[in-house]
């Protein structure tokens, strides 16, 4: 298995925040997929889905997760919230299930000082009845890929990165 760190969860609930902290806290890199999936289409996620639908995006998902699997190590690995579906993502490395309940989620998007930049770049955000029901359907698969679950509910970025090291360093110490 690689040795790299991959965070799983809703959309909104910090995995890019909570993975610049970690590359900080550990000497790690840290990437974003949805960052390497817009350079590879050369186009915004939401454009992606406008243009193309949510099936040319998996896609281009999994392409992605090939690629980290193929090509990177030490590394923090920022994922995007239907991630958790693609067919390598026990190869990638550990896997950090960020939680929080979809109110909280919310909230914190909501009060961010980009709020209105961050509610219009998630297309599946647009509906919220229909975001919420995604995050009801998707919490038990996050739960069944991850080796570790963090609640991430009133911790800042920096406190998350600590549990998480805290909780790998438990791991390791178990095996």
């Amino acid at each position: 298995m690689k040795d790299n760190i991959v965070l799983i969860g809703f959309m909104g609930v910090g995995k890019g925040r909570t993975a610049r902290a970690l590359a900080a806290r550990t000497g790690m890199y840290a990437v974003d997929c949805d960052d390497l999936i817009e350079s590879m289409a050369n186009m915004k996620i939401k454009a992606i889905f406008e243009t193309f639908g949510e099936g040319h995006f998996r896609k281009l998902e999994q392409s992605t997760a090939k690629w980290l699997e193929d090509s990177v190590k030490s590394t923090v690995i920022s994922s995007g919230g239907g991630f958790y579906k693609v067919r390598n993502l026990k190869k990638l490395g550990k896997i950090v299930y960020l939680h929080a309940d979809f109110e909280e989620i919310l909230e914190t998007i909501r009060t961010d000082a980009r709020a209105e930049k961050k509610i219009r770049k998630r297309p599946l955000l647009q509906d919220l009845d229909k975001a919420k029901k995604l995050f009801a359907e998707r919490l038990s698969y996050y739960r069944q890929a991850a080796d570790i679950e963090i609640a991430v509910t009133g911790l800042t970025a920096e406190q998350v990165a600590k549990e998480i090291c805290t909780a790998l360093d438990r791991k390791k110490k178990k095996k």
